[in-house]
């Protein structure tokens, strides 16, 4: 089943284009995180997906229906954790899920969202006395209240630990094996490559790259890289590995061997190391990753768009 259809779309604001005439869609059930750097149409594209902004021309159907024209049938069936939320600060965190809740017909428990969040310890917890990390879990709770069949989410876990980022994606894929669809926004790379079942990168306005991670990772022409320290007083980097069959670089003492072929490469540069008895420090062999495939694709500096100017 298709929750989100999206033709043609876009959106000016005056003479200027935010959003250029994209096209995707997204199934009952999947993960899909849109990429792309400030002003590439990220959020003017999921403000119409809610219903926000209307778009200028071409067609968005979520949910069966258009997000512009919907109404509280509609706004049952979705969650949004934006950014940032302005929730009353004065009321405790269970507070907050009880009074949201009482806005659907059938929402979550608000105990069994704080366990879901990692909050039940704070349950009676001013809002106002939570840290960054805790407000964010709490937005995160705020947006599963009304139990949404799909659920966008806008930089989730800013300013969460590592351990509270790896306790959302795990709740992030708890939700998409439940059967909820999930349209994820992000700067952090590493979390679109464990959360998204496809990626969408847009820049000026359009959609530059879109498949799975294995998919954008397959296409490029990166290599993979072996770096080591090489040790003081044992030559050039040049005399050293000249015969290795990928690109060669070396700055002060920090060797990176860029190569299609790591396993011979990588057997040539521990040979010599091997010969003299030498450990070679800060060894690594590393894959592109999807945030290599991503400033690829954005790296080169895109035209102005409107919502630049919106956002300025």
């Amino acid at each position: 089943m298709t929750v989100i259809e999206v033709a043609d779309l876009v959106k000016t604001y005056d003479d200027r284009i935010a959003v250029d005439g994209i096209s995707f869609g997204v199934d009952e059930g999947e993960v899909v995180a849109v990429l792309g750097p400030n002003g590439a149409g990220k959020t003017t594209t999921v403000e119409i997906l809610e219903g926000h902004r209307a778009a200028t021309s071409g067609s968005v159907q979520v949910l069966g229906c258009d997000p512009a024209e919907a109404g509280a049938e509609f706004r049952e069936r979705i969650g949004v954790v934006l950014q940032t939320t302005g929730i009353e600060l004065q009321l405790s965190a269970h507070e907050a899920l009880t009074v949201y809740a009482s806005a659907y017909a059938r929402p979550r428990p608000p105990d069994e969202l704080l366990e879901l969040v990692g909050l039940t310890d704070s349950r009676d917890q001013r809002v106002r006395d939570l840290s960054g990390g805790q407000l964010r879990r709490l937005d995160l709770a705020l947006g599963l209240v009304g139990d949404p069949d799909l659920l966008f989410l806008d930089e989730p876990t800013t300013g969460f630990d590592p351990a509270a980022r790896r306790k959302s994606w795990a709740l992030v894929e708890g939700l998409a094996g439940l059967g909820k669809t999930v349209l994820l926004t992000t700067h952090y790379l590493d979390e679109a490559q464990q959360l998204a079942d496809r990626v969408l990168v847009l820049r000026a306005g359009v959609i530059v790259a879109e498949g799975t991670p294995d998919q954008l990772l397959a296409g490029t022409d990166q290599q993979t890289r072996i770096g080591f320290r090489l040790p003081a007083a044992e030559g050039s980097v040049e005399e050293l590995f000249g015969d290795v069959g990928g690109e060669v670089r070396g700055r002060n003492g920090q060797v990176e061997i860029r190569t299609d072929s790591p396993t011979a490469d990588l057997a040539r540069v521990c040979g010599w190391a091997a010969q003299r008895g030498i450990e070679l420090e800060n060894l690594t062999v590393s894959e592109p990753s999807l945030e290599d495939i991503y400033l690829e694709l954005v790296g080169e500096t895109g035209r102005d768009t409107a919502e630049d100017q919106v956002q300025a």
